[in-house]
C-alpha cells in the first residue's frame, strides 16, 4: 500500500477511535474519584451500619472512597429516585429496598423501576419480627391478637415507613388474623425503637435492629418472619408456626443509573461482591441476624422483574393501589 494511503488509513482509524473513546475511557479509568452510595435509612440503624462496613470494604478494592449518603423517608424509595437525576457514570449508586418495586402501584411516578435502574447486585436481606415493651400485657402473640380483636383499631404499632416490608407484612398478618391495627410510620429503626421502648407505641414491626433492646430486657419478641426461628431469639415462634403462610426477608441490593456503561457496572459488581465476602461484612450482618444473599447483575435484574409482578398482587390484596 502506498505511503499516502497508509497515512490516510491510520488517520481514519485514529479519528474513529476518538469518536468511540468516551465510554471506553470512562470504563477504563473508573473509578478516579469517590463513589457515593445512597441508602434508604438513617444513620445508626442496621442498614446504615452494615452498608457502611460494605462500603469500607469496597473502598479498599476500588482504590477510592465509597461514601454513604443517608436519604431516609418515602418508604425507602428516595435512593432509587435519586438515581433518576444522577449521571450514569458509576459515581452514584443506591440501595434498592423492596419498596421500590411497589412504587409504581402506589404512587404516580414518571420513571420505571425496571427500565430506569441498572441492577448491580443483591447483597443481603433482613430478619424481621414484632416486638412489644417488656412490661406489655402481651406475653404471647395470642395475647396480642385477643386484644386487637376486642379493641379494633386501637392497638398501635410502628414500622420504618409507609409501604415498607414491615408495614405491608404486618397488614397481611393482621388480615389473616382478622384484626385491625393502627399503623404509625417512622423514618428509621432508631426513632421507632425509642418510641416503642418509651411506651409511645404498643408494638413495633422491624428488622432485628431491636436485638439490643431485647437483650437489655426492654422489649419482648412475639414472633419472627423467617423460615426458621432465629438463634438469637429461640423462644419466638415464626409466622408459619403461628399458622400464617408468610415468610419475609426483604432482599435488597445496589443499583446504578440507567445507561451506566456495562464495564462500569461490572467493576462495581466485582468490587461489591468481593466486599461482601470479607469476614468483617459477614460479622456486621450477623449482629442483626442478617446473611449475605448474593445475586449477580443478571439474577438481580430477573429478581426485580419477578418481584414487581408479585408485589402488585400484595398491593391489590391490601387495597393500597393508587387510583387510576
Amino acid at each position: 500500500m502506498p505511503r499516502r494511503s497508509l497515512f490516510r488509513a491510520a488517520t481514519l482509524a485514529a479519528a474513529c477511535g476518538l469518536l468511540l473513546s468516551p465510554l471506553a475511557a470512562l470504563a477504563q479509568a473508573f473509578p478516579s474519584k469517590p463513589v457515593k452510595l445512597v441508602i434508604a435509612f438513617p444513620a445508626g440503624g442496621p442498614t446504615d451500619i452494615t452498608m457502611r462496613q460494605l462500603a469500607d470494604n469496597a473502598s479498599k478494592i476500588l482504590g477510592q472512597p465509597v461514601i454513604i449518603d443517608n436519604k431516609p423517608g418515602a418508604g425507602g424509595t428516595l435512593p432509587a429516585q435519586a438515581l433518576q437525576t444522577a449521571q450514569p457514570d458509576g459515581y452514584t449508586v443506591a440501595q434498592i429496598p423492596l419498596g421500590v418495586f411497589r412504587l409504581g402501584y402506589t404512587t404516580k411516578i414518571n420513571w420505571d423501576p425496571l427500565k430506569d435502574i441498572s441492577y448491580v447486585l443483591n447483597v443481603t436481606g433482613y430478619a424481621f419480627g414484632i416486638v412489644v415493651p417488656a412490661d406489655s400485657p402481651f406475653k404471647t402473640w395470642a395475647d396480642f391478637v385477643a386484644y386487637a380483636k376486642a379493641n379494633p383499631g386501637r392497638l398501635t404499632y410502628g414500622s420504618t415507613g409507609n409501604l415498607t416490608s414491615p408495614h405491608l407484612t404486618t397488614e397481611i398478618i393482621a388480615q389473616k388474623a382478622g384484626i385491625q391495627l393502627q399503623h404509625v410510620p417512622y423514618k428509621g429503626s432508631a426513632d421507632l425503637m425509642l418510641a416503642v421502648v418509651s411506651g409511645q407505641l404498643m408494638a413495633a414491626a422491624d428488622s432485628t435492629g431491636f436485638a439490643p433492646q431485647v437483650e437489655a430486657g426492654k422489649l419482648r419478641v412475639l414472633n419472627t418472619w423467617g423460615e426458621k426461628r432465629l438463634a438469637k431469639f429461640p423462644d419466638a415462634p415464626t409466622l408459619k408456626e403461628l399458622g400464617y403462610d408468610v415468610v419475609q426477608n426483604s432482599p435488597f441490593g445496589i443499583g446504578a443509573p440507567k445507561g451506566t456503561p456495562p464495564e462500569v457496572v461490572k467493576k462495581l459488581h466485582d468490587a461489591f461482591k468481593q466486599a461482601m465476602e470479607e469476614p468483617s461484612y459477614v460479622a456486621s450482618l450477623g449482629r442483626y441476624d442478617m446473611l449475605p444473599n448474593y445475586m449477580s447483575s443478571a439474577a438481580y435484574t430477573k429478581f426485580a422483574q419477578d418481584t414487581v409482578v408479585r408485589e402488585k398482587a400484595v398491593i391489590e390484596k391490601l387495597g393500597l393501589a393508587k387510583e387510576k
